[in-house]
């Protein structure tokens, strides 16, 4: 390897560390939508990653949702580190799902996504040193989960130009990385009719919930199974009272896309959406939220992570439940769900994603994390980012980027 490999034993013998402050970040609730709680989250992130970063992140704050930025050395930036700090647990979660380590599995709520995965790269980043991190941004976010609403310009702004983005989402089930992910749309559809009583004269009202009936199928067959195109009408509502003909009604729209034609082919069906019903009306709203992230963009960047991890002895681990692979622990998986990579691939930035936590469970009653696996994949990422650093030429952008946003 063109850099100094540093062996897994010494993330082995971090790891009550590595344990404990999960425990602390998974103690400390953060669901998105609660301003509050995250301020006090990323508090707790920056106080955790003091010592092993060596400074105070610039505290970014935009439309209430707390950013953290760590930019090392005074080099231009040339890789991009890229976490979030919230989670979709609400506060009061861990009375029924309180952070645990028993037989090797640790778990609580945001545990597996994404906080194992924050701690990791700070352990990474001290083991490599400052002088070998010139040129690194740490980025940790505090809106992930919303869909980055906030934090999507100062996303792109801190990947633009980097060598590369890697990104601490956790791995795919067995291990794998994350190489693919779809892009998201999301949408509203505002149905309108006129209300009637229901028993004296239903023929005078126009039925908003029958016409939002008629769109949803119109909806839900712009799927295209072959392209991997999913189009689900979801949260769903109509009418205010039983023996009302419906004025109103309105539907969620989640669709899922695999390349930029086909999300653009089922955004503009949506805005083209007709009434079928006389009197109706139909409003559409929302539109693509992450593009895709395509396999191109994440490939060099797997053949890299696949060889360093070959040469680090990373073999799958007897001791844990991972699948057995076919010659190399690491396997590449293409998923449904997007994350803030498919923002940085989005703009052309080399991108792999899945380098965090391997367990299971996001989202869910279950989400927990390997304990054997902290070691070896925080071994991994140190090595990958080195090697990064040390490749050569590198493209990089100037280092003194505009701040998005401001410091507080």
């Amino acid at each position: 390897m063109p850099h100094e490999a540093i062996p897994v034993d010494r993330y082995e013998a971090a790891l009550p560390a590595i344990i404990d402050e999960i425990g602390r970040l998974v103690r400390t609730e953060s669901p998105s939508a609660d301003l509050t709680a995250v301020a006090r989250s990323a508090e707790a992130v920056a106080t955790i990653a003091a010592p092993y970063l060596g400074a105070a992140p610039d505290v970014i704050t935009v439309d209430g949702h707390t950013h953290l930025r760590w930019r090392l050395g005074s080099g231009p930036r040339r890789v991009l580190l890229l976490g979030h700090h919230d989670t979709v647990w609400p506060v009061g979660s861990l009375t029924a799902h309180p952070f645990t380590v028993r037989d090797g599995v640790l778990r609580g709520p945001g545990c597996f996504d994404m906080k194992a995965g924050l701690v990791m790269a700070f352990h990474a980043i001290a083991a490599l040193g400052a002088v070998a991190l010139d040129g690194v941004t740490l980025l940790v976010t505090g809106d992930e989960e919303l869909g980055s609403p906030s934090s999507r310009e100062l996303i792109e702004s801190e990947a633009a130009g980097c060598a590369a983005a890697l990104v601490l989402e956790a791995s795919a089930d067995g291990g794998a990385l994350k190489t693919e992910r779809k892009g998201v749309s999301q949408y509203e559809i505002r149905v309108g009719g006129r209300a009637a009583h229901a028993g004296l004269e239903p023929e005078r009202g126009v039925n908003a919930a029958i016409e939002t009936a008629h769109q949803i199928l119109v909806v839900a067959a712009l799927s295209g199974i072959d392209a991997g195109t999913t189009v689900t009408p979801t949260l769903l509502s109509a009418g205010t009272t039983t023996n009302t003909v419906p004025a109103h009604g309105r539907f969620s729209v989640d669709v899922r896309v695999r390349d930029v034609a086909e999300q653009m082919r089922v955004d503009t069906a949506l805005h083209g959406l007709r009434p079928v019903l006389d009197g109706a009306t139909v409003q559409v709203t929302g539109g693509p939220n992450r593009p895709p992230l395509t396999p191109a963009a994440s490939e060099a960047l797997y053949r890299r992570a696949r060889q360093l991890a070959g040469e680090l002895g990373l073999g799958p681990d007897p001791g844990s439940r991972l699948r057995p692979s076919s010659g190399y622990p690491i396997s590449a998986a293409a998923v449904g769900g997007a994350s803030d990579g498919n923002f940085t691939a989005g703009i052309g930035i080399p991108t792999l994603d899945g380098l965090g936590a391997v367990g299971g469970g996001a989202h869910a009653a279950d989400e927990h994390v390997l304990v054997a696996e902290l070691p070896r994949r925080t071994a991994l990422l140190a090595a990958l980012i080195g090697d990064l650093l040390a490749a050569s030429p590198l493209t990089a952008r100037d280092s003194d980027a505009k701040t998005i946003g401001g410091n507080t």
